[in-house]
């Protein structure tokens, strides 16, 4: 594996760990990585144009149209991570969830810089993006208990991939997230670690159809809307931000029908009031180099990101001039 795919096949894993556990999107992990764009646009070469490309091309011509090169090395990243960290994630989040939700504050936080750097000129009409991005990342979690009222457990499935899936292509909020808000964190998991085929079957094929939907929705509106949408994702990485803050009291929730608690509002508080509130240490020092370290992982990925394609540019213009 030469280095191009090796940085892939990590920023795949680094999706996959990310969404295996309730705090950053994988699309996070996949716009500070400089590979956001490419990902939402390969998804959505997957469909009948494909065919179009098989039949012009064959087999050659279809790995090009499906940029196979960049596809199957985050896939197979995603998965070894996702299959990987699930016996982690639960441990991690019971064991030390100060200080992963200060990793991951840290991480988000500085993600919306980087998001922020990205957008063109401000115009006062991005404000409404910005709005309902922030509204979203509010709303998605406390909207996502209703979708049990569905009723049929096969459907809530593949409604609770397709809506996991799509979240894990937006910054911000994770698809872990909206699933524990759903009440399904722990069945899926479960599912996974369990090698539930029939359970993974209808969660899987949601996620097929998410992809399928979404990848063509953010792809137009990338293309046709950049700015507008830029500022949608920064205000869906913002709201998402008092999601991930450590030191916070569960206030009100409900309990799902497998019996997990599942949160609905939460009061957030000083490290101060959390140690006096529960009774335990709010390990401030540890947190807060936890959200430094995060930060500076973001931030240390965006500066290779852009060495990258700064070069890549370079060459470019250096073809173009030799021809």
């Amino acid at each position: 594996m030469n280095r191009p795919r090796l940085r892939i096949f990590l920023t795949g894993a680094g999706m996959g760990a990310a969404d295996a556990v309730p705090g950053v999107s994988g699309g996070t992990i996949a716009f500070i990585s400089g590979f956001y764009a490419e990902l939402i646009h390969t998804i959505r070469q997957f469909g009948p144009s494909a065919f179009g490309a098989w039949r012009r091309g064959g087999l050659k011509g279809l790995a090009l149209h499906l940029n196979l090169a960049f596809i199957v090395p985050l896939l197979a990243g995603v998965a070894l991570a996702v299959f990987s960290v699930a016996h982690l994630a639960v441990w991690l989040m019971e064991a030390w969830p100060l200080l992963l939700d200060g990793f991951f504050f840290g991480l988000v936080a500085a993600s919306a810089l980087v998001v922020n750097e990205a957008r063109e000129r401000f115009k006062w009409r991005y404000l409404i993006a910005l709005g309902l991005g922030l509204w979203l990342a509010r709303a998605l979690p406390l909207l996502m208990p209703l979708l049990l009222a569905v009723g049929n457990d096969s459907l809530v499935l593949v409604l609770a991939g397709s809506i996991a899936i799509s979240a894990m292509l937006l910054p911000g909020v994770s698809g872990s997230f909206l699933l524990l808000s759903m009440g399904l964190y722990g069945t899926i998991m479960q599912a996974v670690r369990g090698l539930d085929v029939g359970v993974i079957a209808l969660f899987g094929g949601g996620c097929v159809i998410g992809l399928m939907l979404f990848s063509r929705l953010l792809s137009w509106l990338l293309r046709r809307h950049h700015a507008a949408t830029m500022q949608l994702l920064l205000g869906f990485i913002l709201g998402s931000l008092p999601l991930l803050w450590p030191w916070r009291e569960l206030v009100r929730y409900q309990m799902g029908a497998d019996g997990q608690l599942i949160p609905l509002a939460h009061r957030y508080l000083l490290p101060g009031d959390y140690a006096t509130l529960t009774g335990t240490s709010a390990q401030t020092a540890g947190v807060i180099a936890l959200m430094i370290v995060g930060a500076l992982l973001v931030v240390a990925l965006n500066h290779q990101a852009k060495r990258r394609t700064l070069r890549s540019n370079a060459t470019r213009t250096s073809a173009d001039t030799q021809e």
